[in-house]
């Protein structure tokens, strides 16, 4: 008896979708056409879905069995639901897992918003019950059409689906690597939130097609540069991973790059996100000032007396053990006068 091959859990959510005839696209122009733009295409219309990388569909796997049971809870809570309902958008919550970072530009938003102010939602967005405040949900995935929803006060439409932490993170990814227009930070955080919330690993590979090698340098980028940084230089989606790596590396552990670069994007805030990633890679690339050598003293026989180090932080002198008694002595008998026939030649202190 010939074993049927085992299916990743992408190509099984798809089929999910596909078997509910409710195709969940990209925000925008993917609301003209949910079934092609979203990679989620019925089993009639005789398109074989893009594979997955080999290394992917091994280190993601799992049994036959648990995924038909997946998909039949799955396609059992849609249709306790009834489908799409309209809920109050005003007690829906973001995804506990952000994905976007602010958009540089708002015309692809307000494209969209004018489509549903015009011809209505057609797409609904996906929720489930808020797991701590009951009467509320969480976005799953869907965050412009429920942006739209609030700022144009309409109802949304929307299917409620019970599920975890674990698989909300999953069925999010699954939708944004569907649409494939997040950028190389906004899903190296994606990644990363999901893996300090203690989501499987073989999940996050599930959630965003890659492989652990890929997870590494999302998890060592974010760590390196921080939250507070990523988020102040935004989504930069020109900026692929080459050079968000070349940045985190430059920045290495330096304790004081973190308040140069916060001073940097100041004063590039109203600048495109691209443009202060620019900026940052300019700020840690500029050669840094080479510190003066330190001057030796000597007496008039050659002998060492000490030595004067310079720095940006000031002036250390270092006197030899046997002379550092008697120079301390007459160095503070001295220094009020050193000091007034510094200040005599018209400089200020």
């Amino acid at each position: 008896m010939t074993r049927k091959p085992r299916r990743s859990i992408i190509s099984s959510f798809s089929a999910l979708a596909a078997d509910a005839a409710s195709a969940t696209p990209a925000d925008g122009a993917a609301e003209a056409a949910p079934e092609r733009k979203s990679g989620f295409l019925p089993p009639s219309s005789g398109v074989i879905p893009p594979r997955v990388a080999a290394g992917v569909i091994g280190a993601t796997q799992r049994t036959l069995t648990d995924i038909r049971k997946e998909r039949d809870r799955l396609q059992a809570q849609l249709a306790a639901s009834g489908g799409a309902q309209d809920v109050d958008p005003r007690l829906v919550d973001p995804s506990p897992f952000r994905d976007r970072l602010p958009d540089d530009e708002s015309a692809t938003f307000e494209a969209l918003k004018s489509t549903i102010a015009q011809d209505g939602q057609k797409v609904p967005v996906e929720l489930r019950p808020h797991p701590s405040l009951p009467g509320r949900f969480q976005l799953v995935y869907g965050h412009r059409r429920w942006r739209a929803a609030l700022e144009l006060g309409l109802g949304l439409k929307a299917i409620v689906v019970d599920m975890d932490d674990q698989g909300l993170a999953i069925a999010q990814g699954i939708e944004n690597s569907a649409r494939q227009d997040l950028s190389w930070i906004e899903k190296a955080l994606f990644a990363w939130q999901m893996d300090k919330a203690g989501i499987r690993a073989r999940d996050i590979r599930a959630a965003l097609s890659v492989d652990d090698a890929e997870i590494a340098r999302y998890r060592s980028v974010c760590r390196t540069l921080g939250l507070d940084l990523i988020q102040a230089i935004g989504r930069a989606p020109r900026v692929g991973r080459p050079r968000w790596i070349d940045l985190a590396e430059r920045v290495g552990s330096d304790a004081q790059w973190p308040a140069r670069l916060a001073a940097t994007l100041a004063a590039a805030k109203d600048r495109p996100s691209d443009e202060r990633f620019a900026a940052c890679m300019a700020a840690v690339a500029a050669p840094r000032k080479t510190p003066r050598e330190a001057v030796a003293l000597r007496g008039p026989a050659g002998r060492s007396f000490g030595s004067a180090a310079f720095s940006d932080n000031g002036v250390r002198l270092q006197v030899e053990k046997r002379e550092a008694e008697a120079f301390l002595a007459f160095f503070e008998q001295e220094l009020p006068d050193l000091v007034n026939r510094y200040l005599a030649q018209g400089r200020r202190s």
